[in-house]
């Protein structure tokens, strides 16, 4: 809630998110010209998905319809990368753990 109290007493998950929404709108516009209040649009837009998860759920789902999709049509690895070669992805000294999983020469 925007009220800064969570259900437990405490401030809420997305109390952070207002407090800097309010704090934009303090500073970049005022009673005669609110033309100030673009500039806020990227917070106030963190602040609407803290609030209702939409662009995590949108990605969830496409994700979700990837796997689906991937796993009708047999698309998986006869031998699939262990956890070890995929915790090695990036590292200096492990370019051959990232060719396996990768799949690149």
């Amino acid at each position: 809630m925007s009220s800064g109290y969570g259900m437990n007493g405490g401030p809420s998950r997305c109390f952070p998110f207002w407090q800097e929404v309010l704090a934009c709108y303090v500073v970049n516009s005022n009673e005669e010209d609110a033309s100030g209040r673009k500039k806020c649009s990227p917070m106030l837009e963190d602040y609407y998905e803290c609030l209702h998860h939409r662009k995590e759920a949108a990605r969830v789902q496409a994700l979700q319809a990837a796997y689906r999709k991937a796993e009708a049509e047999g698309g998986y690895k006869a031998n699939p990368p262990t956890a070890g070669q995929i915790r090695n992805l990036g590292i200096l000294g492990k370019e051959e753990d990232s060719r396996a999983v990768l799949g690149s020469k």
